[in-house]
């Protein structure tokens, strides 16, 4: 089971079916290759065996006519003393013998060997013993490469035999047919049983796909997913305990979402006091003493750093808080300059002519900000915009944003998507914040994806992929 260790739930009750299949099959092939084979060759034993005797009891007829074969009622010099008929020989009687399908006859009479085809040296001696001595015997030999039966029959006169080997080509061809037939039914049943077993875990998995259907949906943010299996009889309960669960879970983000959004709003009031105080103060700079500009310009960033971050607690609690947004016809080529632009104050988008005319159903609202956001991260915290690129590809358009910055480690990647997350080793380069959080959250909404990759020329890339529809 160790050899299964990495392979899937559905893919080990795939090969535990196709397991147990070949090993029902290997034993019944086994068990029908034993009777069978057994069965038939015994059948040809007997057959060669009988059809030699036969021969037998026709050469005694031809040569000695219908004499009484040797018995212990007779006597020992009677056998001797029988003679052949007056003008017959053993060759006359060898040929004509009935015919069969032996591949040579031979016969020991007298002393002397006589034969039509075969030789008498190709015969095992204990087989030519035996059947001397007035034992039927029969001995599978290979004659010129070529497998027989060799069967030898005692003839009228004592010490006289008759021997006969018997071709067992047909039988092989047979038993090689039974054995290739077993092996692909074997191999048949297999494939049956893998398929049956892939059919079988489908099924009995059916609900445990469903729930990692659901449960990757509400990790994508959709809290409202639950599964339909509650009346199961055995996964009732676990199909009440998720849905309740995720209930749970959707009624505290809700409840979060709309503290953040409170706090928000009620932090907007005095922010803008703040700022148009801040305002001021800077509209009369040159009047304050030296000393205290430096500390109000650094106020003055913070102020603005604390706008933006109300700001995007307003955007992702507007998430949180189950907005569904609208999708609209955009073309995508005006939307990503317009946004990128905009940001950075300068041009800074280039569009391939493919996708100029490209449009798309988007969400106006969110896209411009996913752009916005990425355009801003690098103007303020990665040395600068190096670009903006739009052309088609993947599942429909590719946007690509590269800055001049450090890069980004290979393990802080997927971190700097987290909400308030930082890369651990890229260095303080990175901001902390929620805007790389709402672009992760509003390019899942339209069912895209971002990655960050590096930069060839240096500095890092992201890149999104958005669906064409």
């Amino acid at each position: 089971m160790r050899l299964l260790g990495g392979t899937s739930l559905r893919g080990r009750v795939t090969i535990a079916y196709g397991l147990l299949a070949l090993g029902l099959s290997a034993v019944l092939a086994i068990v029908t290759w034993s009777v069978v084979s057994n069965y038939l060759t015994e059948q040809r034993r007997e057959s060669a065996i009988n059809q030699t005797s036969d021969n037998a009891a026709a050469f005694r007829f031809g040569l000695y006519g219908a004499a009484t074969p040797c018995t212990p009622a007779r006597l020992r010099v009677e056998c001797d003393a029988a003679q052949p008929r007056p003008g017959v020989t053993v060759m006359d009687v060898l040929n004509s013998l009935p015919t069969s399908d032996s591949a040579a006859s031979m016969v020991y009479v007298n002393g002397t060997w006589y034969s039509l085809t075969g030789s008498p040296d190709d015969l095992p001696p204990d087989l030519i013993q035996s059947a001397r001595t007035g034992t039927p015997a029969d001995q599978r030999i290979v004659v010129g490469g070529q497998r027989v039966l060799a069967v030898g029959i005692q003839l009228d006169r004592p010490g006289d035999a008759l021997f006969e080997w018997h071709p067992l080509d047909r039988l092989d061809d047979t038993l090689a047919t039974l054995r290739l037939t077993l092996i692909a039914a074997t191999i048949a049943t297999l494939l049956v049983g893998l398929a049956v077993g892939r059919l079988a875990s489908t099924l009995a998995l059916r609900p445990l796909a469903e729930l990692t259907k659901v449960a990757d949906a509400v990790a994508r943010g959709r809290l409202d997913a639950r599964l339909e299996a509650e009346e199961d009889r055995d996964l009732g309960g676990l199909a009440r305990s998720f849905n309740q669960t995720a209930a749970n879970l959707e009624r505290r983000v809700a409840a979060d979402a709309r503290f953040a959004g409170d706090v928000s709003h009620e932090l907007r009031t005095p922010l803008m006091t703040m700022l148009n105080s801040m305002q001021l103060i800077q509209n009369h700079r040159d009047e304050l003493p030296e000393a205290v500009r430096e500390p109000v310009d650094l106020l003055g960033d913070d102020l603005d750093r604390f706008r933006r971050l109300v700001i995007d607690l307003l955007e992702i609690s507007r998430d949180d808080g189950g907005d569904r947004g609208s999708r609209e016809l955009v073309r995508i080529a005006d939307l990503v300059r317009a946004a990128a632009d905009a940001t950075a104050g300068r041009p800074i988008t280039t569009v391939e002519p493919r996708a100029e005319f490209l449009v798309m159903q988007a969400d106006k609202r969110r896209l411009e900000r996913v752009i916005a956001n990425l355009v801003e991260n690098a103007e303020d915290h990665a040395g600068g915009c190096k670009g903006v690129t739009v052309e088609p590809g993947g599942l429909g358009v590719i946007i690509t944003v590269d800055d001049a910055g450090p890069g980004i480690a290979p393990e802080d990647r997927n971190r700097i998507f987290e909400r308030f997350g930082r890369g651990e080793t890229s260095g303080r380069g990175r901001g902390v914040g929620l805007g790389l959080a709402i672009v992760a959250r509003h390019v899942m909404w339209h069912q895209g994806t971002i990655q960050v990759t590096s930069n060839p020329t240096g500095g890092a890339r992201f890149v999104i992929d958005l669906p064409a529809k």
